[in-house]
């Protein structure tokens, strides 16, 4: 399986908020209802959402680390070889201007 992109996993943790968002409105707006079933259902689901949104925010974390490591790698490789990474700029200057330069 490919690796998520950062776009994708931020716009699926966006969906995971407004998902335990609506179901912790569900919750109260059901709060009226009795029943042992219905109590015993809220808790169930109460239990369920904490746990998700503990997931969601170690996925989040998990996810700002790795990007922090990609970083500080990107930047220990730029102050160790910095002519090439000027070469590689420029390199990749040069092919987008042709192709901005060949419309």
């Amino acid at each position: 399986m490919t690796e998520m992109t950062a776009m994708q996993r931020e716009k699926l943790m966006a969906d995971l908020r407004v998902v335990v968002a609506d179901a912790e409105q569900l919750l109260k707006m059901t709060a009226d209802e009795v029943g042992e079933g219905a109590a015993g259902l809220r808790e169930r689901l109460q239990e369920r959402l904490a746990q998700s949104k503990d997931r969601l925010l170690a996925l989040q974390d998990v996810a700002t680390e790795k990007a922090k490591a990609v970083g500080h790698a990107a930047d220990d490789y730029v102050h160790e070889h910095p002519w090439k990474s000027v070469a590689i700029g420029a390199g990749i200057g040069v092919i987008v201007g042709m192709l901005i330069g060949r419309r």
